[in-house]
């Protein structure tokens, strides 16, 4: 799987319906890639209306946990649904950095899961120690995330580890750092719920690109990639389709 999140980008919806017409188009030559497009929600209905097939999946990359109400400048599930997203990224980094906290992700995702929506639960550290305190950092969020998520409902939750320090940078860490994170996220989550944990699947997102997809997806053991900068590359993305489809 491979979540495509343009961020606060294209500037305008003549560049935002290119990007998507190349991104459906390096997609549908990827027969083995599942795609999930998450453009700025202002764009988000109008692509979702011209698109006709069944290739990509649609996602919002924030919504409110609340239905409706005063809560100026937020889109609701309900909204995002209705504008034919059915993927919902909760507790991105970004977003976390402007004061978004675990017991507001935990109400994302419950929400999300009522929707009958599919939330991608971001969760990694800003930095790393010695001492492995970065672990019992992700391990709140993930116990923040997941508390109000029944275990018949685990296989529609989606991890998304992005260390922070990786966000944006030059390079992404090691395939084998990441193997040894899904080692401790699967732990965790099947400590929770037993084997029904086996079923939430883990993506990578930071600096990810064509060149390290393969071996973090081989090595690091991971579902999928949380892609940022090179989504709305054409050529990079496309190459990073091409490096990943035989895997």
């Amino acid at each position: 799987m491979i979540v495509a999140n343009w961020k606060m980008n294209p500037p305008s919806f003549k560049e935002a319906r290119a990007l998507f017409d190349a991104t459906k188009k390096a997609a549908d030559t990827a027969r083995s890639v599942s795609v999930v497009v998450a453009p700025p929600s202002i764009y988000v209905r109008e692509l979702a209306a011209r698109y006709k097939g069944r290739r990509l999946s649609f996602g919002i990359q924030d919504a409110s946990a609340d239905k409706g109400g005063p809560h100026t400048g937020d889109i609701s599930l309900q909204q995002a649904k209705d504008g034919k997203v059915t993927y919902v990224l909760v507790g991105h980094a970004e977003r976390r950095a402007l004061g978004e906290t675990n017991e507001a992700t935990r109400m994302k995702v419950a929400a999300a899961l009522a929707q009958k929506m599919t939330p991608v639960l971001c969760v990694g550290e800003r930095e790393r120690g010695g001492n492995g305190e970065h672990f019992a950092f992700v391990k709140d969020q993930l116990h923040a995330g997941f508390a109000d998520v029944a275990a018949s409902a685990l296989g529609r939750v989606i991890v998304a580890y992005e260390p922070i320090w990786a966000i944006g940078a030059v390079s992404a860490m090691e395939p084998r750092q990441m193997h040894e994170m899904v080692i401790f996220i699967r732990k965790s989550i099947v400590d929770a719920y037993g084997e029904r944990g086996h079923a939430v699947k883990i993506l990578y997102g930071g600096a990810v690109g064509p060149e390290n997809a393969p071996a973090m997806l081989t090595e690091g053991e991971v579902d999928g990639l949380l892609v940022g900068r090179v989504s709305t590359d054409v050529a990079a993305f496309k190459a990073l389709l091409a490096a990943i489809q035989n895997i």
